[in-house]
């Protein structure tokens, strides 16, 4: 096979991945965490073994879909913390890019963080917290590449980023999962909400008349 036949091979494969991953993005849409293989082949139109041989099992397609949202998910988050706006505005413009892509792809986000919970063997079940893990720890240090390179924070700034790039990436992720599940207010709120617990109101609200403080 020659250098150009090899070439045209890959880009055939390549394009053949991305109209599968289309096809288990529209079942997905439809079935959220209960998508299954047999599903995603018949919306492809081929057998459960072709789509096999491309992702190996539901944890390979899984792994795949989950990369084409995270990297999406974190342009979106780069273009919120660089946009020309004070900082207030740039920390509550970052939740929001998140939120707002949860709550517009309600199923897939259950999908990559919440499995079905009739998955078995059939369906090649797995363990998401071991996949969904390393989307949010990817999450969390390019939050921390994004700190230390715009805050000063001092001779412990590489420390104090990944320390805070981490823990904001957990509380949007805990925040908006409650939030998606229960919806007790418009998502805004919950923006400006967690903006202020990110800006120090903890730090300087005044303890309860009637508590133990905190």
């Amino acid at each position: 096979m020659t250098t150009s036949q090899r070439e045209d091979q890959q880009r055939t494969t390549e394009r053949r991945r991305r109209e599968l991953l289309e096809a288990a993005d529209r079942v997905v849409l439809r079935d959220g965490p209960g998508a299954s293989m047999n599903a995603i082949a018949a919306e492809a139109g081929i057998t459960k073994p072709i789509l096999y041989r491309h992702f190996g099992d539901k944890g390979g397609l899984y792994r795949a879909l989950a990369a084409r949202h995270t990297e999406a998910l974190l342009e979106g988050l780069r273009a919120a913390l660089d946009a020309p706006a004070e900082r207030r505005r740039r920390v509550e413009s970052t939740l929001d890019t998140y939120l707002a892509a949860i709550e517009a792809r309600p199923q897939v986000y259950r999908f990559l963080m919440h499995p079905a919970e009739d998955s078995g063997p059939s369906e090649g079940g797995f363990d998401v917290g071991r996949h969904s893990a390393p989307l949010l720890r990817r999450m969390g240090e390019e939050l921390a590449v994004v700190i230390a390179e715009r805050v000063e924070l001092g001779p412990e700034g590489i420390e104090l980023a990944r320390a805070w790039g981490h823990g904001i990436v957990g509380m949007m992720h805990a925040a908006g999962d409650w939030w998606l599940r229960e919806r007790p207010f418009p998502r805004e709120r919950l923006v400006s909400h967690l903006a202020d617990l990110l800006w120090g109101r903890l730090a300087t609200a005044g303890d309860r008349a009637d508590g133990p403080g905190f």
